[in-house]
């Protein structure tokens, strides 16, 4: 499988943080004597390690979104004590129901 820039740009990023190389062309040109370069199977790997994680995120994404803004929660939590009410918590866990973790 072939990568893209990107894959390797971040797949390097990833295995190797600091380190110095390019990536011209598909093509990574190590620059690097401190640190050993990733072979084109360990690139290909943690492309896929990258990929998985994002893929088995996807709920916290989802999450993210789907929540109210931080002010607004507290402004919630602040009436629930008030008031005696839990439409933080009733917000909070619709997300977290209709998100669920895989």
């Amino acid at each position: 499988m072939a990568l893209t820039h990107e894959e390797i740009v971040k797949a390097l990023r990833s295995l190797k943080p600091g380190a110095s190389y390019n990536v011209s062309n598909l093509v990574v040109n190590w620059t690097d004597s401190s640190q050993s370069q990733p072979s084109a199977d360990e690139l290909e790997a943690e492309d896929a390690k990258i990929k998985k994680a994002y893929t088995d995120n996807k709920y916290q994404r989802d999450r993210a979104v789907a929540h109210a803004s931080i002010a607004d929660q507290l402004d919630q939590i602040y009436w629930d004590k008030k008031n005696g009410t839990t439409i933080w918590v009733d917000a909070v866990t619709k997300v977290k129901s209709d998100n669920p973790k895989p």
